[in-house]
């Protein structure tokens, strides 16, 4: 029986050790990081993203600011505020939440973010740097931030040591997880492929993994029988689906209990990358003020 990765105390002492780092960066400097998070819209889920993104910044001393628009703000004028905050020195850390209405570009939003401020990850700046930094996981670096978490979770259960060499399969190649958490991989010197929807003998590839990273976004896409015995297996999936009685319930893109019965370590959905997603970004907004306030060498 696997053991069960657990995310949420994990997570917790992510944001332990970020609480310390920004108490001490503000004593030195005498000015709290701030982090300013754009919601577009009123979708009930991104709202409760925000509000749980938002009191967890104050719970470790980051100043949050909460930028509302209506659903049908014109592109330009979304991407004129971005460049507001980009140009405020008063904030260090700028998120966008996701998705955006159906006339806005995405791709062209992120991208008016200050590269020193994407605290997301998302700017090709900083997707260049992820994958040509020698050490994309240190200190200095803004990495799109769930696959980060899902990376602390593996070192957690093989050390960093432990990836060396191994195979991993990373599926789903979404520009958020499986691209950057494929270029993590590779920086631990893993062996990686990276698989979708079009993959060939998929399952097959599947059971050859010994680390299985799975983030396609369908409930239960991975039965048991294609995990291989002993395999770490990190399922990022989060999806709503009718449970007993037409409640609603989450499960994540493996079948847990049939996969938790062959792997050697699996996350739970939830309580597994979720909570890490949110710490990693509270690690990125304390990064991003440490570089603006005292400059990239900072400790």
């Amino acid at each position: 029986m696997a053991r069960i990765v657990d995310g949420r105390e994990r997570a917790a002492r992510v944001r332990m050790l970020v609480a310390e780092r920004v108490a001490r960066l503000r004593a030195r400097t005498g000015v709290t990081p701030t982090l300013a998070v754009v919601l577009v819209g009123d979708d009930p889920a991104s709202r409760v993203y925000v509000r749980t993104k938002t009191r967890m910044a104050a719970e470790v001393g980051i100043e949050g600011r909460l930028l509302e628009l209506p659903a049908d703000v014109a592109e330009a004028e979304l991407r004129a505020r971005i460049e507001a905050l980009s140009e405020d020195e008063a904030v260090h850390g700028i998120l966008v939440q996701l998705p955006l209405p159906a006339h806005i570009d995405p791709e062209r939003v992120l991208f008016a973010i200050d590269p020193a401020k994407d605290v997301d990850g998302f700017h090709p700046l900083n997707v260049g740097r992820l994958w040509t930094a020698r050490d994309p996981v240190s200190d200095d670096l803004l990495v799109p931030c769930t696959p980060r978490g899902c990376l602390t979770l593996i070192e957690d259960v093989l050390g960093r040591e432990g990836i060396r060499g191994r195979r991993a399969l990373v599926l789903g190649r979404s520009a958020i997880v499986g691209k950057p958490m494929a270029a993590l991989l590779l920086a631990r010197d893993a062996t990686v492929t990276v698989a979708h929807s079009r993959t060939r003998d998929l399952a097959e590839r599947c059971r050859e993994a010994e680390i299985l990273v799975v983030a396609v976004g369908r409930p239960r896409f991975v039965p048991g029988d294609w995990i291989r015995e002993g395999a770490v297996v990190i399922d990022v999936g989060i999806n709503r689906i009718e449970g007993p009685e037409g409640r609603p319930r989450l499960v994540g893109d493996v079948d847990f209990a049939a996969a938790r019965a062959r792997a050697m370590a699996i996350t739970p959905v939830p309580g597994g990358v979720g909570p890490m997603t949110v710490a990693m970004l509270l690690h990125n907004t304390w990064i991003a003020a440490r570089r603006q306030l005292e400059g990239d060498g900072a400790p």
